[in-house]
């Protein structure tokens, strides 16, 4: 018998970063598994883009204009999804920003600020404005897409590093404050996966050589690898999981 452990029909899920890669593989699964699904990323028409292609599938999306590093844009993204739900049951955090490729010592102002804008206020933001939904209706569940560069920093990306540590310290954090009101938060933490956001590990000879010597699978992993373990994370599977931050890297982190 077939179980249904993993089934979220009659769930609302708000996926950020969705229009392509890894946020993309995320939000078709998690349709394909019977949640309504928000697409959200900074741009209208590639969220449109994905949401139709869960629709011609027979699932159920819509899209939205949500740039995380924007508060003003995280307050009314939430205030259109309770005026249209009434409730969020699922926010996955997988908007990032990775805009400086160098040595740490040369990461100039701009750079700085936007990656903690976006992958450290903007996390903190969205999950904020989700708790508040998620409380009115009896909880919820959260997954925020880190990296396994927050465990041990990648090559040449310093800042995007110590963003990526910050939200592994802000998984446990929210987790352990918002556990008694029924909501999970737990976060995923990507090994090198063939995304045009990561094209810069893979164009770069030296780097990518670097990073292959260290994953004991000999391989990278496809946006695909990635969202069965926050399919995971959401569902009724993993009621009693949270506070964790899982690897999924080919073994890098061994």
């Amino acid at each position: 018998m077939a179980t249904q452990l993993f089934d979220l029909s009659g769930r609302v899920a708000l996926v950020s970063g969705a229009s392509r890669g890894i946020g993309e593989a995320i939000a078709k699964l998690l349709a394909g598994q019977g949640a309504h699904v928000i697409v959200t990323s900074r741009k209208l028409e590639g969220c449109e883009h994905v949401a139709a292609a869960i629709r011609a599938a027979g699932g159920s999306a819509e899209a939205m204009a949500c740039h995380i590093g924007e508060l003003e844009q995280i307050e009314a993204t939430f205030a259109k999804v309770k005026a249209q739900h009434g409730r969020l049951d699922i926010l996955v955090n997988n908007a990032a920003a990775n805009p400086y490729f160098g040595h740490v010592v040369d990461t100039d102002l701009g750079a700085f600020q936007k990656t903690l804008d976006v992958n450290v206020r903007g996390y903190f933001y969205m999950s904020v404005g989700a708790i508040r939904l998620m409380r009115e209706h009896g909880g919820g569940v959260i997954v925020n897409v880190g990296s396994v560069n927050g465990i041990t920093p990648g090559p040449l990306q310093g800042i995007y590093s110590i963003s990526k540590a910050a939200i592994i310290s802000m998984t446990k954090t929210f987790a352990k404050e918002c556990a008694l009101e029924n909501i999970r938060v737990n976060a995923l933490l990507p090994g090198l996966t063939k995304t045009k956001f990561a094209g810069a590990l893979f164009t770069n000879e030296d780097v990518h050589r670097e990073i292959m010597a260290g994953i004991p699978m000999g391989r990278h992993a496809e946006p695909e690898e990635m969202a069965g373990a926050v399919l995971y994370l959401v569902s009724d599977a993993a009621s009693y999981t949270t506070g964790v931050c899982l690897a999924v890297d080919g073994g890098i982190t061994i």
